[in-house]
């Protein structure tokens, strides 16, 4: 599936702006899970289908839960930049730290 295909879908179901049922932790757990089962074979054609299923839809969420991720990082440093002197010096600077 594309990027461009899945973000389509996401626009017209409205399921991208809902917060995902699992928290990241917990996908990411399941969804190393189902790689470990589909890796170690020995599943039929249809139970191994079902499980790449429930892995696209477990990829999907972590992916939701880190662009929630970036985009809140993205708003904190704008307002950071926004609290910069006029010599765009901050605190952090001062202080030595890289944040």
């Amino acid at each position: 599936m594309s990027e461009s295909s899945t973000a389509a879908g996401d626009d017209t179901n409205g399921a991208a702006a809902a917060e995902p049922e699992l928290s990241y932790e917990e996908a990411r757990d399941e969804l190393n899970a189902v790689v470990r089962q589909l890796e170690s074979g020995g599943l039929t054609l249809k139970e191994s289908l079902a499980l790449w299923e429930r892995g696209e839809a477990l990829a999907k969420t972590c992916e939701q839960w880190l662009e929630g991720a970036r985009a809140r990082l993205a708003v904190a440093m704008q307002e950071a930049d926004g609290e910069n002197g006029p010599n765009g010096e901050t605190s952090s600077e001062e202080s030595g730290t890289p944040f």
